[in-house]
């Protein structure tokens, strides 16, 4: 009995350091690389700086991972504090800032983000630890706990955040989920991009299902429960989810914005939908957690069709899940 509870302590631990490595602090440098490659994320990261970072101010960033987001802190003037958990990206930052010439500017800490506290006050602080839905990586959870800490030690205003919001949508769509013939409904990650569509049909417009706002307290956990209305007929078999990142939220309406990819999960129960039909659906999941939690949360509803005498069958995708028969 001992030796069984003893093997389940040591198996729930090692799960835990596992997603501890993998997510939140410690992402591996070569999905840096990635990163590195998103022009969009860059191009709106560098934009809410310029508009927002002064020379002399004090930036700090949170998870600075290869330090890119530090340096564009530092070309507008700010002296940086930039901290970093994973030793790797640590030594790897060093190295290309001082390549860069702003090495003099940046201070890279190896540290715990949930537990730095800066040695002297802070104008802006650059998080970026985000993540489709807000899972898997702990932007919420670090920044909670350095408004608190901030707000012990130095008793004034808050800094501000960069970013400073994300909004978090869902929808219906069909995909097919067929991949040269071998059928594989599976979590999907999507580019935002132009191709975001191809091989797939929107069912219902994109919906909000939860607004975050960095410099206020901010909940861990997401409990939704909405009415999606059809817009296409067609076969559900997905939810897709959709975060926009506001990196800077502007009076005058020209945001910069950086999209997440999209996700795709595969609903447990497929179904044909008519236009204007209503499906109550329902989720809950804490921000940071693994897909698979906020996958097996959802529950979805179909509610009455009001037109009589129409059936949709769901093409191939419905013939591989049962039988509709006219």
């Amino acid at each position: 009995m001992l030796e069984a509870e003893t093997r389940a302590v040591c198996t729930f631990e090692t799960n835990q350091n596992a997603e501890q490595n993998v997510l939140g602090q410690f992402i591996p440098l070569h999905y840096h690389f990635q990163m590195l490659q998103d022009k969009q994320r860059l191009e709106g990261f560098r934009r809410a700086m310029e508009l927002h970072i002064q020379p002399g101010m004090h930036v700090l960033e949170l998870g600075g991972g290869t330090g890119i987001l530090s340096s564009f802190a530092a070309r507008c003037g700010a002296t940086v504090t930039c901290v970093e958990r994973n030793p790797e990206l640590v030594s790897f930052a060093r190295r290309t800032l001082q390549t860069n010439g702003l090495d003099q500017q940046v201070t890279v800490v190896e540290g715990d983000a949930t537990e730095f506290i800066p040695s002297q006050p802070v104008d802006v602080v650059v998080c970026e630890m985000l993540h489709v839905a807000l899972l898997r990586e702990k932007q919420t959870k670090v920044l909670e706990a350095f408004k608190e800490n901030y707000l012990r030690h130095w008793n004034e205003e808050l800094p501000r955040f960069l970013p400073e919001a994300s909004r978090l949508m869902v929808q219906m769509i069909h995909h097919p989920f067929d991949f040269d013939g071998y059928f594989a409904p599976l979590p999907i990650f999507q580019a935002p991009d132009k191709t975001a569509n191809d091989g797939l049909m929107e069912l219902s417009p994109l919906v909000d299902y939860a607004h975050i706002f960095y410099d206020e307290p901010i909940s861990d956990t997401v409990r939704w429960r909405g009415r999606l209305r059809v817009s296409n007929s067609g076969f559900v078999s997905a939810l897709r989810f959709v975060t926009q990142n506001f990196l800077s939220v502007e009076s005058h309406g020209d945001s910069p914005t950086w999209p997440n990819q999209f996700l795709i999960l595969p609903i447990q129960e497929p179904s044909p939908v008519l236009a204007g039909q209503e499906i109550d659906v329902e989720f809950s999941y804490r921000f940071g957690d693994p897909i698979e939690s906020l996958h097996q949360s959802i529950r979805m509803e179909y509610l009455p069709v009001t037109q009589e005498g129409d059936r949709l069958c769901g093409s191939d995708y419905l013939s591989r899940q049962s039988t509709c028969s006219s």
